[in-house]
């Protein structure tokens, strides 16, 4: 919101000023009217292991995150670029593996992760079009550049959240919305429900599922909401069957033929007698169908191989190699410990890194080694030369600072922008014009989790007419 010497930016005198005095007592009213309309929708987020139960209220900061239109597209450009590359490492690596074989990239790198499904490797996917929704999070240095902190490739979450976001402070700062001009989202949506129809060429209306882990989910409220906006049936794998490698939803009436699934459950659980035997939540012989082409899955399994933070470094050199183009929105300067170089520089230079798993199983928070005891920091040392292919060293940047309405004032909290992409056909990605942005739970914590108690914000894009002078205002 400030730049240098406590100078407002541009854009946000706009808002502020629409905005009228923001007095404890105002702010009061609106914030509870906020919560009164998340309650109505029953929104939340499931936290396992809370004492004070497993559903916990959405928390919504009442003040958005403003992105001026110039800065917008830069974003907007580099997440489309992105998904693009992604999915053309994706699409090589279970199909050709020339990159594996040219040695671009090491297959170490692929095989020890888990992440890669063996059994999907040279599955047929529709136009090798692997993502069909991608998400990345995003940081903010403090000189105003944006980084992509992790890539969401698997079953990517939030944007049913970032939806009703908006709708709450819609109506909850109407004037202000209004007077704001903000890039509407249901755009978006339509175009991803219209690409979704036409994965299936020759079927007037095509029956499209979304596939759920079922109530216990963390983010279950956004798989029916999205369900329901999107106008598709929302199941779990119990409701699904497959009949002569076709898959059908059970009804009243008999089972009928299912021809797209959207899955939100993750790609290991969704066939139990291909990937994890012990699953219940998927459906026996999904990837004798998919194999048989009688079914598209979106995203396609084995996509969440992408996920894997080891891939980072290569990807500037794989975007030249397979796009002929320079990757718009690096990631944070990583290091894979798999490589002898690398895991050097790390050890070095650990309590200035941020340590990582190179794949979600392996930790499931980021360790500071600067804030480790001398004991622990031996330990992840050990832990690091014993199998050092599980593990990234990833630069610390200071992530930028957003207002947050609490405790009656204004406070600096941390931020990360999820921001996602959807294909629209011909091998290109629509990217939603805002996203859902992440709050950590007090200020100067740098680790941005709605587990850990965070919040987030509706995410506003501005027009470019009324805001050409805020890009170059950054500080």
């Amino acid at each position: 919101m400030v730049a240098g010497g406590g100078r407002l930016r541009p854009h946000w005198k706009q808002l502020l000023s629409s905005l009228g005095a923001i007095d404890a007592d105002r702010m009061g009213e609106r914030r509870e009217a906020a919560r009164r309309l998340l309650r109505q929708n029953g929104v939340t987020y499931n936290v396992h292991g809370d004492p004070q139960g497993i559903e916990r209220p959405w928390p919504l900061d009442l003040l958005p995150l403003l992105i001026p239109a110039e800065e917008w597209r830069q974003i907007e450009a580099g997440v489309a670029q992105r998904a693009r590359l992604l999915n053309t490492v994706l699409a090589d690596l279970y199909g050709p593996q020339t990159l594996v074989r040219s040695g671009r990239l090491p297959a170490s790198l692929i095989y020890a992760d888990p992440g890669f499904r063996r059994p999907c490797h040279g599955v047929p996917v529709p136009e090798n079009q692997y993502l069909h929704f991608y998400a990345a999070d995003l940081a903010r240095d403090s000189d105003g550049s944006w980084w992509v902190l992790g890539d969401r490739t698997n079953t990517p979450s939030g944007a049913g959240y970032a939806l009703e976001n908006r709708a709450v402070l819609s109506q909850v700062l109407s004037e202000t919305y209004r007077y704001c001009q903000v890039e509407r989202l249901n755009p978006f949506f339509n175009a991803f429900r219209q690409a979704l129809q036409s994965l299936v060429p020759g079927r007037q209306q095509p029956r499209v599922v979304l596939l759920t882990p079922g109530p216990l989910a963390e983010t279950y409220f956004e798989h029916t909401y999205l369900a329901r906006h999107l106008g598709v049936t929302l199941v779990e794998g119990a409701d699904l069957a497959v009949r002569d490698r076709r898959v059908f939803l059970k009804t009243l009436s008999g089972l009928e033929s299912v021809d797209i699934i959207l899955r939100r459950l993750d790609d290991d659980f969704c066939d139990p007698l291909e990937l994890r035997a012990t699953s219940s939540l998927g459906v026996a012989g999904l990837l004798q169908a998919v194999r048989a082409g009688t079914v598209v899955v979106a995203n396609a399994l084995g996509s969440g191989l992408m996920e894997s933070m080891a891939f980072n470094s290569f990807l500037p050199s794989l975007s030249r190699h397979l796009l002929g183009e320079e990757l718009a929105l690096p990631s944070v300067a990583s290091w894979w410990c798999g490589q002898d170089a690398e895991l050097v520089h790390v050890m070095g230079n650990l309590r200035r890194l941020v340590i990582k798993g190179a794949n979600p199983s392996v930790i499931e928070e980021p360790i500071f080694a600067e804030k480790l005891s001398v004991s622990r920091e031996h330990k992840l040392r050990q832990v690091l030369s014993e199998r050092p292919w599980n593990f990234v060293g990833q630069e610390r940047i200071a992530l930028s600072t957003a207002p947050v309405w609490q405790n009656s004032g204004l406070h600096p909290h941390h931020i990360v922008l999820r921001v996602y992409a959807a294909f629209v056909g011909g091998g290109q990605f629509r990217v939603m014009p805002g996203g859902l942005t992440r709050v950590a739970s007090e200020p100067g914590h740098l680790v941005v989790s709605m587990q850990r108690g965070g919040g987030s914000k509706d995410t506003w894009v501005l027009p470019a007419q009324r805001h050409s002078d805020s890009l170059g205002r950054r500080g």
